[in-house]
């Protein structure tokens, strides 16, 4: 669990994946939210599609952010060897973090069969990349969530994160079913699509387990830590 007393600022940005999703988006959005990302000290700088990886590998290097792109982004229907070939494609181009979408018709059909092999397909896919896989939690009933949340633990992925941001983000009774179900594994948590307010409901996040915040307001964010302090939402520092 993140200790937020032990983090300021720039050590803070290392709870935050940066992004930039928008439909609209031009290599200059692009190539701002790589600058964000370097300046905040940012885990990884996520784009929507391996189109944009060349653009974002040239602006991160020298710095420890990660190159980082969605998979089958935002609907995860296509099929897993899709998905595999996208994610192979996405590593090849640079890519150090993939985010692949579950596929949610067959979760909620209860295909796990098709939701395991997929999601081993694209471990494998990913190589030594950090692998995550986007649940979308606000599509499942509880027991949906407790199920997708297995199955990715079940297959080796790094993170299981819980919406893309691109629809309703997560509730904490949600995030707290998807951390229940990842117990006891080495797999961790991302949340994204944070609700308004986001400073205050990323923080809570964190607080309630999160070791990643997946958002497109972290500079947003990490700005706003020193009034977390001081109306009492987030710890004094004590590093």
């Amino acid at each position: 669990m993140v200790d937020l007393s032990k983090l300021d600022k720039w050590t803070l940005g290392k709870c935050f994946d940066h992004s930039v999703l928008p439909k609209n988006t031009t290599e200059k959005d692009i190539r701002s939210g790589c600058q964000e990302a370097v300046k905040y000290n940012c885990a990884a700088f996520y784009s929507a599609s391996p189109y944009w990886t060349p653009i974002v590998v040239e602006e991160l290097k020298g710095s420890d952010v990660l190159p980082a792109t969605g998979i089958g982004f935002p609907f995860g229907a296509q099929p897993g060897v899709i998905k595999a070939a996208e994610t192979e494609y996405a590593v090849k181009a640079g890519c150090r973090a993939v985010d692949t979408v579950m596929n949610i018709g067959a979760l909620k059909d209860k295909r796990y069969d098709v939701v395991a092999a997929e999601l081993k397909d694209f471990k494998t896919a990913a190589g030594d990349a950090l692998t995550k896989c986007i649940l979308d939690v606000n599509f499942l009933t509880d027991e949906e969530i407790a199920a997708g949340a297995k199955l990715v633990c079940e297959a080796g992925i790094n993170y299981c994160k819980t919406s893309t941001g691109q629809f309703d983000g997560p509730s904490m009774e949600q995030f707290l079913i998807m951390k229940e179900a990842c117990k006891g594994t080495p797999t961790k948590l991302k949340v994204a699509g944070v609700k308004f307010p986001r400073p205050q409901n990323a923080y809570a996040f964190l607080m309630a387990g999160a070791d990643l915040i997946g958002t497109r307001a972290a500079i947003q964010i990490i700005d706003a830590l020193d009034q977390m302090r001081e109306i009492g939402l987030v710890p004094k520092y004590q590093g």
